[in-house]
């Protein structure tokens, strides 16, 4: 096979996995995730069934990969949005903010996203996963951290509290409540990111 052949070929599995990821997206976001086949997804994203298992040793390996895509290209718009900046606090507030609009914005998605997390298999480090990882931990190495090794994990277990916080079933909580909390921890003004209102939300005092 030549270079030029096997650069095709490889381009044409990129896209069609990317198809893939994108589908289940779509898909568990509309239905849920028990509703949502893998031959659904296949039919959607017009490949092949085997082309899933080719893939994907199965259905939560696959929607781990297709929550970090999103997350990860979510979350490089926000930090890439107009106006561009180096301030590395407003780098981080884009960063809650992207995370915590995703839990708001696609809570069927995210909750199925947690479920899965919290599962016997646990947390998949798939390509996508790394590439969420690489932003977050940017954004947190442009915050000042000095120890972005351990702050990362800590930023990454606050994030997933708060997505969780926000889509669970029947005891939800207030998303502005969770941003006020993160942005204290961090010392970040509310202005900075996308404020949901003007002012931070009330606290009840005992």
């Amino acid at each position: 096979m030549s270079p030029r052949s096997a650069s095709v070929n490889e381009e044409l599995r990129r896209r069609s996995r990317e198809r893939l990821l994108q589908a289940t997206v779509d898909l568990v976001g509309e239905r849920g995730y028990e509703t949502t086949t893998l031959a659904d997804i296949a039919d959607r994203a017009g490949a092949a069934r085997g082309l899933v298992s080719y893939y994907f040793p199965g259905k939560h390996q696959l929607l781990q990969s297709a929550v970090h895509r999103l997350m990860h290209r979510t979350l490089d718009e926000a930090l890439r949005r107009e106006p561009r900046t180096d301030d590395g606090r407003e780098l981080l507030a884009r960063a809650i903010d992207a995370v915590i609009g995703l839990a708001v914005h696609r809570p069927v998605l995210m909750r199925a996203h947690m479920s899965g997390v919290l599962q016997a298999e646990g947390f998949v480090q798939c390509p996508e996963q790394q590439r969420l990882a690489a932003l977050l931990r940017g954004a947190v190495e442009r915050y000042g951290s000095a120890a972005p090794a351990a702050d990362y994990p800590l930023l990454r277990a606050q994030l997933m509290g708060a997505v969780f916080a926000i889509v669970l079933p029947g005891a939800p909580m207030a998303p502005e409540l969770l941003r006020s909390e993160l942005f204290q921890r961090y010392g970040l003004e509310w202005e900075l990111g996308v404020p949901p209102g003007a002012l931070p939300p009330r606290r009840d005092t005992p």
